[in-house]
């Protein structure tokens, strides 16, 4: 397994390379900014990129999804359901990518966007069991994604609560790699750590941890941050619906 989380600060977000290093088989996940980075680091590890995933359309910052996958030759991966106006290979609950050894399984976790997607990664290597979960702006490290950028916030929070409870019933010791931390505006109470367990994260994370549904969504939608700028456009442009 080889693994590299991008950290970046305008806006604040994280991206992922990872893969099978014997297979020389890699994916990305969450690209934003300029490409050339995650490009030279796969070639740097003698990876192939296979998939470009964004784990949903982003309104925070315009990804840089599509032009990595064209410049690498690798598939763009959203969910299924995700409505664009150009092609991309669709994944739904379930499905498995597979990077030589190291597998992708999809997971629908509608909330912060209906689209939104956690990735459970195993390394066969190791063991049959996953090792982590990308989750986007799902479950970040402190709090929950805002549940308003594209839906109504109070039907993206209940969709969100019933995705909480298919991430809390994951192993306490999976790891959380997350598509946010401190600073960014796609969620409120978030770390500087930008990683966790679900363990930890069902411990100390107040909205993760909430059982009650109502109570939950009584919460999200308590003292809403305002959007990012252009929050609008840029889902509009990474839908392919509006010119970059």
């Amino acid at each position: 397994m080889i693994l590299r989380q991008f950290l970046h600060s305008d806006p604040v977000g994280a991206s992922y390379l990872f893969g099978c290093g014997g297979k020389a088989a890699g994916a990305v996940v969450d690209p934003m900014g300029d490409i050339a980075s995650y490009l030279d680091a796969a070639k740097a590890l003698g990876m192939r990129i296979l998939f470009v995933i964004d784990t949903h359309l982003h309104a925070d910052h315009v990804s840089s999804g599509r032009a990595l996958a064209e410049a690498s030759g690798a598939d763009y991966v959203l969910f299924a359901g995700a409505e664009t106006r150009f092609p991309f290979r669709g994944v739904k609950d379930g499905d498995v990518l597979e990077l030589g050894n190291v597998t992708i399984t999809a997971l629908h976790t509608p909330g912060h966007t209906p689209e939104s997607l956690s990735l459970l990664v195993t390394d066969r290597t190791r063991s049959a069991e996953p090792w982590f979960v990308l989750t986007g702006h799902t479950l970040m490290v402190g709090d929950m994604g805002r549940t308003e950028l594209a839906t109504r916030a109070e039907d993206g929070a209940r969709a969100l609560f019933h995705s909480a409870a298919r991430l809390k019933a994951l192993p306490d010791h999976l790891e959380v790699l997350p598509g946010a931390f401190s600073g960014s505006v796609c969620g409120r109470k978030l770390s500087g750590k930008p990683t966790s367990t679900i363990g930890f994260e069902k411990r100390h994370n107040t909205a993760f941890a909430m059982q009650d549904e109502d109570a939950f969504v009584q919460a999200m939608l308590a003292d809403i941050p305002p959007p990012p700028p252009e929050a609008a456009q840029m889902r509009a442009v990474n839908s392919g619906e509006a010119a970059p």
